[in-house]
């Protein structure tokens, strides 16, 4: 599978067999191309590494090396840039993830990793094997 880091547009919609469909990315606009999802392969949600925060080390009561607390500090700064407490940033820091076979109407068709983003509600395509 090919690694990519592509903002794409979604649309998202009933995606599967009569009787069996889902919720799930139905269309996605990616490199100028529109691909129509035939089938979800996959579904999941990963979290970012909560326990490398501030909040859980504060919590266990370990102190954090220097490096570690200037990356709390910068998350604490993109946080408050977002109106997002430290914790919740920590805590919210999810993306639902979805591999999905689709095609762009000709005869091209692949496997796509698609990914969710709840901390910024963006969606990136992360990698395709065709």
């Amino acid at each position: 599978m090919r690694r990519y880091d592509d903002p794409v547009e979604v649309r998202r919609g009933m995606v599967g067999q009569p009787g069996r469909q889902v919720e799930a990315p139905e269309q996605f606009l990616w490199r100028g191309k529109l691909w129509k999802v035939r089938e979800v392969v996959a579904h999941w949600v990963e979290t970012g590494p909560w326990w490398q925060s501030a909040d859980a080390r504060a919590l266990v009561g370990t102190d954090g090396d220097e490096l570690a607390s200037r990356s709390a500090s910068r998350s604490a700064d993109r946080s408050a840039d977002r109106g997002l407490s430290v914790a919740s940033a920590g805590l919210l820091s999810e993306r639902e993830m979805w591999r999905v076979e689709a095609g762009n109407g000709m005869a091209s068709t692949g496997v796509f990793d698609l990914a969710f983003s709840w901390t910024d509600g963006n969606w990136q395509l992360l990698g395709c094997a065709d």
